[in-house]
């Protein structure tokens, strides 16, 4: 895999349910095409040139050197870090990019630093059985649909749905805190689909985030946009409430719903 080269890692996110962050890859072999935010704003500012160029992750090749160096500056103000908001730590099929991942959160977790990850891949079952990495982490996965065929189409190259929810409830088992990204939940004129249907297969986590579907002409052309996703809101807080489940929707899909 090729590498890069970064002056800093750690930095306070802007993300209104998040802390600090790091992303330590540029880049993501998923290629999500609802379409990804992440990959317009890297394409924006010239980071990446192409969709191609995209797919070919590049690892930060002196992350652990950057965590040396800016835990110690940090550690105060840090209440959780984030990976990653614009790459995925367990890339799906991209050994070297769990592998660093791994090493990232055992080095912060050693540091008695919590952290927060979301991945559209499958965890490794060495997470479960690490004592390092218990009680500290929030392991989440991003899950829209259960139908293989929306990922084939909006998310092609990474973890099935079976798989990433195997995975996750694999770390739950073993006493972890677990968590579900809804987020971008499609409209039914993109794909229709029962919210309960997916809600019952992740009725074991302990924390649900739901946010609208953005950047996509078809979702912001649905006229009933608004009753939709009210809809949605009301089944996902009554499951999470039957389920003692935190929840969580958020704020531009508030907006949308109190318009």
């Amino acid at each position: 895999m090729e590498q890069i080269t970064r002056k800093s890692l750690l930095y306070k996110s802007a993300v209104e349910y998040a802390d600090f962050c790091l992303n330590h890859v540029e880049g993501c072999s998923h290629g999500c095409l609802y379409p990804c935010y992440a990959f317009l704003m890297k394409k924006r500012c010239g980071v990446v040139k192409t969709y191609e160029d995209w797919l070919k992750p590049k690892l930060v090749s002196n992350a652990m050197e950057l965590l040396d160096r800016e835990i110690p500056k940090f550690k105060r103000k840090i209440k959780s870090v984030h990976l990653c908001f614009s790459t995925d730590p367990f890339m799906y099929g991209q050994g070297e990019v769990v592998e660093s991942s791994s090493r990232i959160l055992r080095k912060l977790n050693e540091n008695y630093l919590p952290c927060e990850i979301l991945t559209k891949g499958a965890y490794p079952e060495e997470l479960a059985h690490n004592g390092t990495f218990r009680g500290l982490n929030d392991f989440g996965i991003s899950l829209v649909s259960l139908d293989e065929d929306y990922r084939k189409k909006y998310e092609p190259h990474a973890a099935p749905f079976g798989e990433r929810i195997s995975s996750l409830r694999k770390l739950h088992g073993k006493g972890m805190k677990t968590w579900v990204s809804m987020e971008p939940y499609p409209t039914p004129n993109i794909w229709n689909q029962d919210l309960k249907e997916i809600l019952r297969a992740i009725s074991f986590v302990d924390r649900i985030v739901f946010g609208k579907l953005n950047y996509n002409k078809l979702a912001t052309a649905f006229d009933h946009a608004g009753e939709f996703y009210t809809s949605q809101i009301e089944t996902l807080k009554g499951f999470c409430k039957k389920h003692k489940i935190e929840c969580y929707i958020k704020q531009d899909t508030k907006a949308l719903v109190d318009a």
